[in-house]
């Protein structure tokens, strides 16, 4: 079974890393200007799951509407450059990427251990379970990140996978935080981003966020 813990040691320096930069990006913080998000979008998503509810987001720039009225299985999203945010090469509020979610459980009959140390905490896909990784929504080239949903306890297994589609040519740089060395560094061009970091993420909640 899956248990919560500490960080996995060998993804320690790299969490540390991430988790600065994702820290910000999922924490609502005061706005200087808005995108022009078409109607019906919206930053957090809340699922009914039995008897608790689960949420997604919020992350900076990213906007959600299911494809289907009331669905939540799959989600459609478009991101934007907010705050000059995610690459220093586009004006502040353009449109950088669109894609889909699809929600999924991991499986939960592995034995692994979820990192638990940051608001999100990251794990490479070298690092996780392979029946994860199998199971994600095809095309598998283009499904490379994973992002967890929370509920008032933290972190839990589903989550929603995402396709991202670049709608412009410039460097994800993080509007210059980031360099080379970064795995998250890497060009864009227009269509799917299949050089989009290969990770899941685990997202404790705003409401855990100082614990």
């Amino acid at each position: 079974m899956v248990r919560r813990t500490l960080a996995i040691s060998r993804i320690a320096v790299l969490g540390v890393l991430l988790a600065a930069w994702l820290l910000t990006a999922c924490t609502e913080e005061k706005k200087v200007s808005a995108p022009d998000v078409p109607r019906g979008y919206v930053q957090r998503i809340e699922i009914e799951q039995g008897d608790r509810i689960i949420t997604f987001g919020p992350f900076v720039g990213y906007y959600f509407q299911p494809v289907k009225k009331g669905d939540f299985s799959h989600l459609k999203f478009l991101t934007y450059n907010e705050r000059s945010y995610y690459t220093s090469d586009l004006p502040e509020n353009a449109k950088i990427f669109e894609g889909d979610a699809v929600l999924q459980m991991l499986g939960d009959d592995v034995d692994f251990i979820v990192p638990a140390d940051d608001r999100i905490n990251p794990v490479m896909f070298a690092d996780a379970p392979a029946s994860w990784l199998e199971n994600r929504p095809k095309p598998q080239d283009e499904f490379v990140h994973f992002h967890s949903c929370y509920d008032a306890l933290g972190s839990v297994l589903t989550g929603y996978w995402l396709r991202h589609v670049g709608t412009a040519a410039y460097t994800y740089d993080m509007g210059k935080r980031l360099g080379p060395e970064s795995i998250l560094y890497h060009t864009v061009t227009p269509g799917v981003d299949t050089s989009f970091a290969r990770i899941l993420e685990f997202d404790k909640g705003p409401a855990l966020e100082e614990n």
